[in-house]
């Protein structure tokens, strides 16, 4: 039985002030911290102040709605700052009834999360993933498997990784931070043909024992005709997720990209629930449904 998103939108304001000191005039830099708009994800209102007088070039991903801020910076500071309100409304499904669709009958705009990419080689772990979810069900269950599997085998420590870190080394050495527990479980779906991609984004309601609020990596795997959220890292509450970038895995979806020489002085980010336009508070929770906020149609 499915559950259609009849309940009203949950509102979340999310804030990120970012810091860099520029010391080679001419750097560039890509940013991914825009909110994205899509039909389940409503931006009611946001604001962007940049310190330096740059020329910004905006450019929106058809496929993800991806926005990418580029600009390029003089030497000396450079703060940035964005701040949006918006309201994310969940479709949520029960989990049971989801099955998953054979590579013949998937969209052509899913199929490039089938492949391996950069961090998740899920050619080389094909053998392992057969062996482990090969004979399971192929629907939400197994995907939901994958997702407990790298929980349970994978510890979260923070910096205990680097930026060349791969869903491989993960396997092998059995810790990390939420990109990592992202790329293990996306190497794992796509070895055993379930497209799965990796999606930047900010997280209400996690754990303030893991420190300041920061950027969040999720998964979202392509089951039932839909992109329904999981977090292999169990730091945070799906249904809290505040979507930024979308990509085959951390290289297209890093929350910024820079060319040049800089350096980051400082990171700030908040998040917090605000009551909905009929005034009532609606604070994400954990829940036994399947959710999904991206049926495949964007608004720009």
């Amino acid at each position: 039985m499915t559950v259609c998103p009849t309940q009203p939108p949950i509102r979340l304001k999310y804030a990120v002030d970012i810091e860099y000191w520029v010391r080679t005039s001419g750097s560039d830099f890509i940013f991914n911290v825009q909110a994205a708009r899509t039909r389940h994800q409503l931006v009611l209102q946001e604001r962007l102040e940049l310190s330096q007088p740059a020329l910004l070039q905006t450019y929106i991903d058809s496929a993800t709605a991806t926005r990418q801020l580029r600009l390029r910076a003089d030497a000396g500071p450079l703060h940035l700052h964005y701040d949006a309100v918006l309201d994310i409304t969940h479709y949520r499904s029960e989990s049971s009834a989801i099955a998953e669709i054979s590579v013949a009958d998937l969209p052509g705009h899913v199929l490039p999360y089938l492949y391996p990419s950069r961090y998740c080689e899920s050619d080389r772990l094909n053998r392992f993933a057969m062996t482990q979810f090969g004979n399971m069900w192929q629907g939400y269950g197994r995907v939901q498997a994958i997702r407990d599997w790298v929980l349970c085998h994978v510890m979260f420590c923070s910096n205990s990784t680097s930026g060349t870190t791969s869903a491989c080394d993960t396997l092998v050495e059995k810790r990390g931070v939420c990109r990592d527990f992202a790329h293990l479980m996306i190497a794992l779906c796509r070895a055993v043909n379930i497209p799965a991609r990796f999606t930047t984004g900010i997280d209400y309601g996690a754990d303030p024992a893991l420190g300041p609020q920061d950027f969040h990596a999720y998964v979202e795997a392509y089951v039932g005709h839909r992109w329904y959220l999981f977090d292999p890292s169990g730091t945070a509450i799906p249904m809290g997720f505040i979507r930024l970038a979308t990509g085959r895995d951390a290289a297209d979806a890093a929350f910024a990209s820079i060319f040049g020489g800089v350096e980051m002085n400082q990171m700030t980010l908040k998040i917090e629930a605000l009551p909905g336009s009929d005034g009532v508070l609606r604070v994400p929770v954990h829940g036994a449904d399947a959710l999904s906020t991206d049926d495949g149609l964007l608004i720009f």
